[in-house]
């Protein structure tokens, strides 16, 4: 049976992230709550949630002594399977422009700047339901369409630098990233475990995917 890291740096949805990867494997997977190092390396696919302040995070995720090396080894020199949830996506960036600069995993080109809709009368927070636009034909997201509603909650996106790392799309009074990918990584700003169906399929078929 295949073992998942789901890497435990302190994030605030860690426990429903569980839940949501438990149901989705129906038994195929053995999802482990992590981060000891030696575990990581050794795990067949890796999940970084992620939620709050990306400085804080960043901060968090490197206070776990050997943990960032370990996902280095397995997802960049090995080709584990990797997926970011929300924070967990935008640390995948080159910095977060957040309270400063902060370098992050710099795993794809890109920054984390915050949202600004054009129209006044939307909130950030981006915050709830909203459809998924340009979703592109990859197995990782085999499950989710064009107009696929999931649920976000977040003030900042992840801006890559090259479009071709852009896997699917959101509006919030402006376009703007909603989910990344390249090689064998991932990334969603939305949330899976609060996305109901579309959620579970999406974790579903990261479970799955052979990149």
């Amino acid at each position: 049976m295949q073992r998942v890291a789901l890497i435990d740096y302190g994030s605030g949805n860690l426990r429903s992230a569980e839940k949501a990867l438990v149901r989705a494997a129906a038994g195929t997977a053995d999802i482990v709550v992590t981060n000891d190092p030696e575990t990581v390396r050794k795990a067949d696919r890796i999940v970084l949630p992620g939620v709050g302040a990306f400085a804080a995070c960043m901060t968090a995720l490197a206070e776990r002594t050997g943990v960032i090396e370990a996902m280095n080894e397995a997802v960049t020199a090995r080709g584990a399977p990797f997926l970011g949830i929300c924070v967990g996506m935008q640390l995948m960036a080159t910095r977060g422009l957040e309270f400063g600069v902060t370098p992050g995993l710099g795993w794809i080109e890109a920054d984390v700047r915050k949202i600004a809709p054009t129209d006044p009368a939307l909130k950030v927070p981006h915050m709830g339901w909203n459809n998924l636009e340009g979703v592109t034909d990859l197995p990782v997201l085999a499950g989710l369409k064009s107009g696929a509603p999931v649920y976000f909650t977040h003030s900042f996106a992840m801006f890559p630098q090259d479009s071709a790392d852009v896997a699917a799309y959101v509006d919030h009074g402006g376009r703007f990233p909603a989910a990344v990918a390249r090689d064998n990584l991932a990334g969603v700003q939305f949330h899976p475990e609060k996305s109901q169906a579309a959620g579970l399929q999406l974790l579903a078929d990261f479970l799955e995917w052979k990149p």
